[in-house]
């Protein structure tokens, strides 16, 4: 930890001191994010909760000048551990610029601060009967901010896009406290470079996001769907397979393996089958989208499927859909004596879903360890976490093979190491294999152009050796 002699510059700032924290407890909040809980903290020297652009670009351009990192962090749901300090430095609490700052119903769109929350988004937009679609399945914890630092996505992603769709200008400062703005509340542009789309998913890596205009839907007049239960893990990737080829219009086509039902029962007390199961739902008109679940419904009964259960309300497809809901606390609360070695995430070419899951079901059955999947098959993504013996260090290691493993199967198969979460701590390793040397040496060139002193969250995305807190890009 550095002395706090070292951060006195921060005393020069114009910040009330509630909002410049040294305290111990404070620190360690800002250790770990919900990817790293389990592990050991690393937390920042300092915790500073800005109000503004000009008061992250009063912080900004002090630190680089002091060669102190600078790390952003709001609500701390990412999994690959993007908004862990782990050079220690500032943490910068975005939380607290959480304002509505314009709402344009006409335009369907809204300007916002990065602190807002994605839920927060859509309870203002409700009366205007509209809604932000690409939200996780955290978005009613998780910030803007944060979502399109990581380009995250979620349940809708197949029908609506992923959030980078749905941003149209951002206020974004650069390491040495240069305010820029990007982009327009225009539909389209070809205006220069697109800095939009360079900055979201950069992770913090290349600028702090202090503002951000998203475009927002219509709110659907009608939406239906449920869930189907399948005899084989292969029937329900099988019937998925055929709604997607006969382009059947879902909003959301979600997959869980009978070990993620198991643990949902066992969280919940549910006596529902240990069985695969496929939850789908329909955006539409009052007339028109009973047709669409029907075409669901044929294409689930032409292969395995046991049982189909259809909502025709709100209330009821939230039931059905609640063991989706609940699966991220049913995993983390599975099994004491086992240790999630790391919640991962993928993604492939929809032609090869089927191999993919296949091969974490194989991995699974032949290891004897436990690898619940599921995903957001529609648009080719699965979730996997391989569960272990925490007090046993060699089933530890074969876990983190077979974890490794899962990634190299998707990049083989032409996907991604990583289709909503990041890179962040967690995938840095799949970088150059994914995208190649020239392309990821192309990438740095990108971040020490708009941060040469490596102030914004070092130690993140890039395969790095560490000399004094910088990145050494002389030798990987």
């Amino acid at each position: 930890m550095a002395d706090r002699s070292d951060l006195s510059f921060l005393d020069d700032l114009d910040l009330d001191d509630a909002r410049i924290s040294f305290a111990e407890t404070d620190r360690a909040r800002y250790g770990t994010d919900f990817g790293t809980d389990r592990t050991e903290p690393s937390p920042p020297d300092v915790v500073v909760t800005p109000h503004s652009t000009a008061e992250v670009s009063a912080v900004l351009s002090t630190a680089t000048a002091h060669g102190v990192p600078v790390t952003p962090y709001a609500a701390g749901t990412g999994l690959e551990g993007h908004a862990v300090p782990v050079h220690g430095g500032i943490t910068l609490d975005m939380s607290a610029m959480d304002e509505i700052r314009a709402v344009y119903p006409a335009d369907r769109q809204i300007t916002v601060g990065p602190g807002i929350t994605g839920g927060a988004v859509d309870e203002v937009v409700a009366d205007e009967g509209l809604f932000l679609p690409p939200l996780p399945q955290s978005g009613d914890e998780a910030t803007i901010g944060g979502m399109v630092a990581t380009d995250a996505s979620g349940i809708y992603t197949v029908k609506y896009g992923e959030v980078s769709d749905w941003v149209l200008a951002l206020t974004a400062v650069r390491a040495d406290g240069t305010v820029i703005e990007t982009g327009s509340r225009a539909r389209k542009t070809s205006s220069g470079y697109n800095l939009t789309d360079l900055l979201v998913g950069s992770e913090g890596t290349l600028a702090v996001i202090t503002e951000v205009t998203l475009r927002l839907a219509k709110r659907p007049a009608a939406v239906r769907g449920g869930r189907a239960v399948f005899g084989s893990l292969s029937g329900a990737v099988e019937a998925i397979a055929e709604v997607l080829h006969e382009g059947i219009d879902v909003a959301a086509i979600e997959l869980l393996d009978a070990r993620s039902v198991r643990m949902v029962n066992d969280y919940l007390g549910t006596e529902l089958p240990d069985a695969p199961m496929v939850f789908f739902e329909c955006h539409g008109e009052t007339e028109t989208v009973g047709a669409t679940v029907e075409r669901c419904r044929d294409a689930f009964e032409s292969g395995d499927c046991t049982r189909i259960e259809v909502a025709d309300d709100a209330a009821t497809l939230a039931d059905l859909w609640r063991i989706r809901s609940e699966l991220g606390r049913a995993e983390r609360a599975y099994d004491p004596d086992l240790d999630p070695i790391h919640p991962g995430d993928v993604t492939v070419p929809i032609g090869s879903y089927p191999d993919l899951v296949s091969e974490v079901d194989r991995l699974s059955r032949e290891s004897g360890l436990f690898m619940p999947c599921f995903g957001h098959a529609g648009d080719g993504n699965l979730h996997y976490t391989v569960m272990v013996d925490r007090d046993d260090p060699a089933q530890r290691e074969r876990g983190e093979r077979l974890y490794r493993r899962v990634v190299e199967r998707a990049i083989e198969l032409g996907g991604t190491a990583t289709g909503e979460h990041g890179i962040g701590l967690g995938k840095q390793a799949y970088l150059t294999r994914e995208h190649g040397e020239d392309a990821v040496e192309t990438m740095r060139m990108v971040k020490r152009a708009l941060d040469p002193t490596d102030t914004l969250n070092p130690g993140k995305m890039f395969p790095e050796t560490v000399d004094g807190g910088r990145i050494d890009t002389a030798d990987e």
